[in-house]
């Protein structure tokens, strides 16, 4: 079965407001109806796409609708890691205090910030020494 093609237009659309952290639309949306965890065919929800794009106000909105911070990915990535690959800074501190879990994902985000070279985040993210001394696969 598949979805008619206005239906996947206005997917498409609905993405892109969350990549460009149109909180206007996207709560007009969100109070009709619209899914807070709608996932695209990657299996990125909309909180993830505007983490990823550093859009924390629109994090913080999605968050609001109930949007699950810690909803992995079709490739097991975190938003929070996400966020830590684009060094987006105030998304990190956000999804930190929303209680995203820095261990979930694949790299978890707190192998993302070892990996990328972001260890100035380890603090925040509270790493243990045992997850500071292991290696970086």
């Amino acid at each position: 079965m598949s979805l008619p093609p206005e239906t996947l237009d206005f997917a498409a659309k609905v993405f892109d407001l969350a990549r460009q952290g149109d909180e206007q639309t996207l709560r007009m949306y969100l109070d009709a109806g619209l899914p807070p965890n709608l996932t695209n065919d990657k299996g990125n929800t909309l909180l993830m796409l505007s983490a990823y794009a550093g859009h924390a106000s629109t994090v913080r909105l999605l968050h609001e609708k109930g949007a699950d911070v810690n909803r992995l990915n079709d490739r097991q990535q975190s938003p929070l890691a996400g966020a830590i690959f684009k060094n987006e800074e105030e998304v990190v501190r956000l999804l930190v205090e929303l209680g995203a879990d820095p261990r979930l994902g694949d790299p978890s985000a707190i192998q993302s910030a070892k990996i990328f070279g972001q260890i100035r985040w380890l603090d925040l993210l509270g790493a243990t020494e045992a997850e500071r001394a292991a290696p970086v696969m």
